[in-house]
């Protein structure tokens, strides 16, 4: 029996975004038993909190995609993500005003983004040695600077988003959301978009193709050190005092959403959409344990044995595709002779 056309084109479109779908599936799973055994889990106060808990996540999330994609990676983020806090608190208590923070925030996050990319992109270093080292040496020197002390003592106007202000919860998950939404249409429709997955997928045949593949490299890494500094604004307006040690295991969090959410951790591959869906996945479980009544310290193993499986699932049907595109060449072949 034959398939017509238009199923045939709903289908290969399905086929694109199985990963997608596999980390969906997961997802709604999860939520299901969450609602058979827990029904409580579902109020409006938990669902809020856990979508303002992870906000940070997201937009680190989104910038370990971009990274990612062109088959490089950033573990670095968890330092940049406690030096930008720290420093967007310090900004703050010595006296800039408010509406000052955002842009120096980006700033901060720009510059140790930089500094990666000049290092990756242009040195040609390798990214996961790089981003390791500034790792150690952005939390050493956060820890030399402040000795270990908090950020206390913040304005009054820098707390008023950290008393639960319904306007300021709004404005931090909206602004997550815009970002993700403008980043994944950015890759569908502009040309860096396209250049990213071109780096991704093959860098020679990028830079034959008229593509600068140390720019994009350099581009991604500065693009994810401004969304490490949004974050960490975004994290630091939410409480009253500013810790030195925060954004410990960020970036694990931020790649293993990634890797869950379908992104190929070879590069060219993936989708921002299933980066959203990794992060609620992951950052739901913990809270659903809590209302399953399981240990939390079960958490850290669920979420291990989940990104193992993502990681197992690509490789897999990473080898099927390609066996099947041998096997189409083979016939293509034989069909010409």
């Amino acid at each position: 029996m034959s398939i017509t056309s238009p199923l045939r084109g709903r289908l290969v479109r399905l086929d694109r975004y199985k990963r997608e779908i596999s980390a969906a599936i997961a997802f709604a799973a999860l939520l299901l038993v969450v609602a058979v055994v827990a029904p409580g889990f579902f109020t409006a106060a938990n669902l809020r909190d856990l979508a303002l808990n992870n906000a940070s996540v997201l937009l680190i999330a989104i910038g370990a995609t971009l990274v990612i994609l062109t088959g490089e990676i950033d573990i670095s983020v968890g330092s940049m993500f406690a030096v930008s806090s720290v420093a967007v608190g310090w900004f703050a208590r010595e006296g800039v005003p408010i509406p000052m923070l955002l842009p120096l925030a980006l700033l901060v996050g720009a510059v140790m983004g930089a500094i990666n990319g000049v290092l990756v992109g242009y040195l040609r270093l390798p990214s996961i040695i790089v981003t390791l080292a500034m790792l150690v040496a952005w939390r050493d020197a956060l820890r030399w600077v402040t000795q270990g002390a908090w950020i206390q003592d913040l304005p009054a106007n820098f707390q008023w988003f950290g008393l639960g202000q319904p306007v300021a919860t709004g404005l931090i998950i909206g602004t997550s959301v815009v970002v993700l939404t403008a980043g994944a249409w950015a890759l569908r429709n502009l040309a860096v978009g396209r250049a990213i997955y071109a780096v991704g997928s093959d860098s020679e045949a990028a830079r034959l193709a008229g593509i600068s593949p140390q720019r994009i490299v350099f581009l991604v890494f500065v693009l994810m050190g401004v969304l490490v500094g949004l974050a960490g604004l975004l994290n630091a307006v939410r409480f009253n005092a500013v810790p030195a040690n925060s954004g410990l295991g960020l970036e694990l969090k931020a790649i293993a959403a990634v890797v869950v959410g379908g992104t190929a951790i070879t590069g060219g591959r993936g989708r921002l959409v299933g980066t959203l869906i990794g992060v609620a996945l992951l950052g739901t479980i913990g809270t659903a344990l809590t209302f399953l009544g399981i240990n939390p310290f079960w958490e850290k193993a669920i979420q291990g044995a989940i990104i193992l499986a993502a990681l197992v699932s690509d490789a897999v049907l990473g080898r099927l595709e390609q066996h099947v595109r041998e096997r189409n060449l083979l016939r293509a072949a034989a069909g010409q002779h």
